[in-house]
């Protein structure tokens, strides 16, 4: 490894954001606040409008946009995602503004312990096989949207797609297309009243693991966003607009079919999960000496392996929290060589991809005004 891991910062990350906004909507919290964003909201805006745009972090956005486009020249501070630095985990700090030691959502595949199963946790299937699985039980930690028990005199929206899951209908709006996003966003803003919005989209995420970061298609949604941004802040008046994303990506330069080595395999008491570029494995007691050997002769250039409790001593997941024994005894971190493992035959060959501690972990803080 020629460079050094962009490591996880709890005290400027996205999970700040959120514990700076929840303060300003009358919800108190412990939680290190970003005093750039305090001192803005200062200024009493009539809308205060956050929005996630799902992978849009640093790189992305230096690799897609003109240094005189809103979202790029609207940076004010470089946050860092959570670790690992992937949808479920880092969107869930966000929500919940919890470190993912306490609430668990870890990564895309989690080891339940009391089912001996890999899950696929956002959809509830086996990892191995894609399949449903009927959960009667959870490891995970109760999900609670900070902007569900706001205090302030801000009428609070969120919008979704509708495949999230919703805490509270009542104040959700579920959309389909990202003019129809805009579109809401811009109604309420018009509306009467002081508005609070908590905006999650899905993209460039969705396009940027289909064709890469530096792919024409990418360039294409993300500069449309921008635009579309630009658009909404010329259609307001008096609204703050905070926009952040929940991790960046990379272009992925190569695959390990993990899966199939059996050296490593037959080490294992289940088959490796967490997430591509920060693998979680659960080693047979006694085989821990020869599991890291192997390991290390066979993918040293490419992770970085750890032991787990390391890791959690070092905070890496986050001050403190419970949900340690999710995470099995070792975490391969996936380098600078950008490469990924593929864990099962269900999983993908993405183009682009997250989960490490590389360019993926810094996150724009932008702040539009007007």
């Amino acid at each position: 490894m020629n460079k050094e891991f962009i490591l996880p910062n709890y005290d400027n990350s996205i999970l700040n954001i959120s514990a700076t906004l929840a303060s300003f909507l009358g919800c108190p919290n412990n939680y290190t606040k970003l005093k750039v964003l305090e001192d803005e909201l200062k200024n009493n805006y009539k809308n205060v409008v956050y929005i996630c745009f799902d992978g849009l972090g640093i790189y992305p956005i230096n690799k897609n946009l003109d240094n005189d486009s809103i979202l790029k020249k609207s940076i004010c501070q470089t946050v860092l995602s959570t670790f690992p630095s992937t949808t479920t985990n880092a969107t869930t700090s966000l929500l919940n503004i919890q470190y993912p030691l306490e609430h668990g959502w870890l990564g895309w595949s989690l080891n339940y312990p009391e089912l001996n199963k890999n899950i696929n946790i956002f959809r509830e299937t086996d990892s191995w096989t894609n399949e449903k699985v009927e959960l009667t039980t959870t490891p995970l930690g109760k999900l609670n949207y900070y902007f569900n028990n706001t205090k302030s005199d801000y009428k609070v929206t969120s919008l979704f797609p509708e495949y999230v899951d919703i805490q509270n209908e009542d104040i959700n709006i579920i959309y389909e297309t990202q003019n129809e996003l805009f579109e809401n966003i811009k109604n309420i803003c018009n509306s009467e009243g002081k508005q609070f919005i908590y905006a999650y989209y899905p993209e460039p995420d969705k396009t940027m693991h289909k064709y890469g970061v530096t792919s024409k298609e990418a360039k294409e949604i993300i500069t449309s966003l921008s635009n579309a941004v630009e658009k909404l802040k010329d259609e307001t008046q008096s609204t703050l607009f905070i926009i952040s994303a929940d991790h960046g990506q990379i272009d992925v330069e190569g695959y390990i079919d993990l899966y199939k080595d059996e050296e490593i395999m037959n080490l294992l008491e289940i088959y490796p999960y967490l997430e591509p570029r920060a693998t979680a494995f659960k080693v047979i007691k006694g085989k821990e000496e020869e599991f890291e050997r192997i390991f290390n002769n066979k993918y040293s250039e490419d992770f970085v392996l750890y032991k787990t409790k390391d890791l959690i001593n070092k905070g890496y997941f986050g001050k403190t929290g419970d949900k340690g024994y999710l995470l099995g005894d070792y975490i391969a971190i996936g380098t600078y060589t950008h490469k990924i493992f593929i864990m099962t035959p269900a999983s993908k060959q993405h183009k682009g991809h997250h989960t490490s501690l590389t360019e993926e972990m810094e996150v724009p803080l932008i702040l539009i005004k007007n």
